[in-house]
């Protein structure tokens, strides 16, 4: 079983843009979570993410590091807990032309789940970061942070 997901997309925008749009919740509730975000943005703050089809998932955030490093645990279902919950980390990087995000999520293998649902929510999640880093990058190209 893989624990970790690692993506990368280059966003033509400056580290400080990217940073906003990656950490605030007027943008993650919209590039992200589609139906809203609440963010208490600093750590050990108290962090939701909407969805219209999926609901809400809980978290915390752990890492707050402007404008390069941005970290978070949110829960796999159910009420958030450290046990029930992976980490996201954003990495920021200034890059020819513009910033490249690299987003890593770990913690499958820990999951009070089933070996084959931790499986499941990996490839879940793998195919979700490739979705949700190409709408970021679509956001960043249309919207002023």
């Amino acid at each position: 079983m893989q624990d970790t997901i690692e993506r990368e997309v280059e966003i033509a925008a400056p580290v400080d843009r990217v940073w906003a749009l990656v950490t605030e919740a007027e943008h993650l509730g919209t590039w992200f979570a589609d139906a809203g975000a609440e963010i208490d943005l600093k750590p050990g703050g108290e962090l939701s993410l909407t969805w219209a089809e999926n609901g809400t998932s809980r978290g915390r955030v752990e890492r707050v590091e402007p404008p390069t490093t941005f970290a978070f645990r949110w829960a796999s279902v159910g009420e958030f807990s450290e046990e029930n919950s992976t980490l996201v980390e954003f990495t920021l990087s200034e890059h020819d032309r513009g910033t490249r995000v690299h987003v890593l999520e770990s913690g499958f293998a820990s999951l009070p789940k089933s070996a084959e649902d931790q499986v499941a929510h990996h490839a879940g999640n793998t195919e979700g970061w490739k979705i949700e880093l190409g709408h970021l990058a679509e956001y960043a190209e249309r919207s002023a942070a």
